[in-house]
């Protein structure tokens, strides 16, 4: 395989279009068209984990945080960020991030979380907006069904658990084919009119590409009219957080006790208990206070993140318990997910979990 095969294999888990503005995602360093030859698989790409690569002949290495996230004036080696990348090239070592497109993922950062401590029925806390798409196009009535079949074929029409959606308008279109045209219906030199029928149908942004080229490579006109249009809804399936229920509720104590134990915390920072059952729990991978409101909105009884600073613990207005439990510690385990993804779609390749230690935040 090569370093784009693997990479396409990745973005159908997250898609890159799913990241955060700010975020710098996707292959870092390295030749998309590089022969693979091992995969390494780390939460951050430190000197150490480039060295482990080497010495297990791993010549890309998946990372969730990028390495590169600000801009790079020198590569001189000064700095941890700039030795990382100098001796990846100097080995050929290909670096590829994902980062906050595997945060929004349904089945990422957070869905793993949620899996590891039991909770269940999880759906997305923050929803993404401006990730639904539509398209409206015009076709000749006896091709509509082609068409229609193509764009689901692509994965259009898609709208939460159904499929196969769309709207269509009947009317007529009319053109007049010039000298250097082709037209597949009509004359040249001569205006047209035809029976024609509208189709309104949604899609992923992530899909978009992919979308367009069925519209393209099935649409019977020489020249396609079409339109594209970003919509404002909220998408369900992408986004920022997980919010799902226990089993059984417990108190407070025995709950994050449960979680320090299975997260393999060395500390959990926490706003005041309130004496409340713990039944509904909110997680958000990393620095996750930006999404208290939006816990406490939903109506969860704690909220499990990271980097949440002084004052921000205050935000639990009593209504839930806000708990810190480490930047590293709640996307630890995003490493084993990504390792089990991969070794399911490519068996026969050898794909490593990094043994390298990252975690920067040491406990007395």
């Amino acid at each position: 395989m090569i370093v784009k095969e693997v990479t396409q294999i990745l973005e159908e888990l997250a898609p890159l279009s799913y990241a955060e503005d700010f975020d710098n995602v996707g292959l870092l360093v390295g030749d998309q068209n590089n022969e693979v030859t091992g995969i390494l698989v780390t939460l951050d790409t430190l000197e150490n984990v480039i060295d482990e690569a080497i010495i297990t002949k791993c010549n890309l290495v998946v990372s969730f945080h990028p390495i590169i996230f600000k801009g790079l004036k020198k590569i001189t080696g000064k700095t941890y960020v700039e030795r990382v990348v100098l001796k990846a090239i100097q080995n050929n070592i290909a670096i590829y991030s994902m980062h906050t497109a595997l945060d929004n993922s349904q089945h990422g950062v957070n869905a793993k979380i949620c899996e590891v401590l039991g909770i269940e029925n999880p759906k997305i806390l923050i929803p993404q907006k401006k990730t639904i798409k539509k398209l409206t196009t015009y076709v000749p009535k006896k091709d509509v069904d082609k068409v229609k079949a193509a764009l689901f074929e692509a994965g259009a029409g898609s709208i939460g658990n159904y499929d196969h959606c769309s709207f269509i308008n009947e009317g007529t279109g009319s053109f007049r084919a010039g000298v250097s045209a082709n037209p597949s219906i009509g004359e040249i030199g001569e205006i047209h009119f035809e029976d024609e029928t509208q189709i309104h149908i949604t899609y992923q942004k992530s899909q978009e590409q992919k979308v367009l080229n069925a519209l393209f490579k099935n649409h019977p006109y020489e020249e396609v009219a079409y339109e594209v249009y970003s919509l404002e809804n909220s998408n369900q399936h992408i986004g920022m957080g997980m919010i799902g229920s226990l089993k059984k509720s417990v108190d407070e104590l025995t709950f994050l006790n449960h979680v320090k134990q299975t997260m393999h915390a060395e500390g959990i920072k926490h706003s005041k208990l309130i004496e409340k059952p713990v039944q509904k729990v909110a997680v958000l991978g990393g620095s996750g206070a930006f999404a208290i409101a939006a816990a406490k909105a939903a109506g969860a009884d704690v909220f499990i993140t990271a980097d949440v600073k002084y004052h921000q613990f205050y935000e639990a207005e009593d209504q839930m318990v806000i708990a810190d439990i480490g930047h590293f510690e709640t996307e630890q385990f995003t490493k084993n997910l990504l390792v089990d993804y991969l070794t399911k779609k490519i068996p026969n390749f050898a794909i490593r979990l990094a043994e390298s230690k990252t975690n920067p935040i040491k406990y007395l």
